[in-house]
């Protein structure tokens, strides 16, 4: 099965059509979020917000974002029917930049033709202590995606609560207020 989506005017799979651009498009939010925290926070503060909990006992923002850009090969790959990349790289800001990068560019060369027969592909990971097994189309959208974007909402939590003036609109790159807008 095909989508209408397009590469280079050839059809491409409905979930690399489904993941592959959503997925860079997060690693491409996450990268602003962090280039606008850099922008307003000077460098040790920087660090401070990166080592920020958004809760006690969450992860911090910097583990948050390394796991997100991970997630996104996380996602891809199996539906693919291969073996994620590992990605390496530092906890701080030009560290987790690297890494956003590196996914972003892993993405990028995926092969859209691996993605035939995704959506019924078996994928089996695991959920932290449990061992599961879903089809391709579930695992996209019942797994993956929720888990990317919780990782990606942890981190715009911590860093709006370090100072960076972070909207709706930093998250999804798609809402639009004026400047001086509030929902109080």
């Amino acid at each position: 099965m095909t989508a209408n989506a397009t590469c280079f005017d050839q059809p491409v799979p409905a979930l690399y059509a489904a993941s592959v651009p959503v997925l860079v498009a997060v690693l491409d939010r996450m990268a602003a979020t962090l280039a606008r925290a850099g922008r307003e926070l000077d460098a040790e503060r920087l660090e401070a917000a990166l080592a920020l909990r958004p809760a006690p006992a969450m992860l911090p923002a910097a583990r948050h974002v390394a796991t997100a850009a991970q997630f996104t090969l996380r996602i891809a790959w199996p539906l693919a029917g291969l073996r994620p990349p590992e990605l390496r790289g530092g906890f701080d800001a030009p560290g987790l930049a690297g890494r956003i990068a590196s996914a972003r560019g892993h993405l990028e060369s995926l092969p859209s033709g691996l993605f035939e027969g995704a959506e019924t592909r078996l994928v089996r990971f695991q959920a932290g202590f449990a061992d599961l097994e879903l089809p391709g189309l579930a695992y996209l959208h019942e797994f993956g995606l929720p888990n990317l974007y919780f990782h990606q909402a942890m981190v715009h939590v911590a860093l709006k609560q370090a100072g960076v003036d972070l909207g709706k609109a930093d998250f999804d790159g798609k809402h639009e207020y004026p400047k001086a807008f509030s929902l109080d």
